[in-house]
């Protein structure tokens, strides 16, 4: 189950996760905004819109700040999970555990698949490795 078609079909399928993510945040944010209809609207963007900003910062692929890997988990957790977390609160819950376990395997899968090397390429160290090997050894 590794190469490059793979790598991509699981990508594919982490982003679509990532809007269901949010999707699942927006209809939450609604219905826990029971009550007026503008802290409803304010919850179903506001909610979405701080995953989105945490996603931006230190989760996504172009990320602002670099965190370690356990960093990224935990955003991804935060982010992934709440959307889970929001479609068992609208009263789904067979249908979040659902989407927990894909978005659980899911990115076990990415994260396998970022740290080894594709079949058939080179694994190519890091710039500047060999001038340290050389200084170090």
């Amino acid at each position: 189950m590794t190469g490059r078609p793979w790598w991509a079909a699981n990508e594919a399928l982490a982003f679509v996760l990532e809007l269901a993510a949010l999707a699942c945040l927006s209809w939450w944010g609604f219905h826990a905004g029971d009550g007026s209809p503008a802290r409803q609207l304010l919850l179903a963007f506001g909610i979405p819109a701080l995953a989105i900003a945490l996603w931006g910062l230190f989760a996504a692929p172009r990320a602002r700040i670099r965190l370690p890997l356990a960093g990224v988990l935990a955003v991804k957790a935060v982010v992934l999970g709440g959307g889970a977390f929001g479609l068992y609160r609208v009263g789904h819950p067979a249908g979040a555990v659902a989407l927990a376990v894909v978005m659980i395997t899911n990115t076990a899968l990415a994260e396998t698949f970022r740290r080894k090397p594709a079949p058939g390429t080179r694994h190519r160290p890091r710039p500047g490795a060999d001038e340290a090997a050389e200084r170090d050894g």
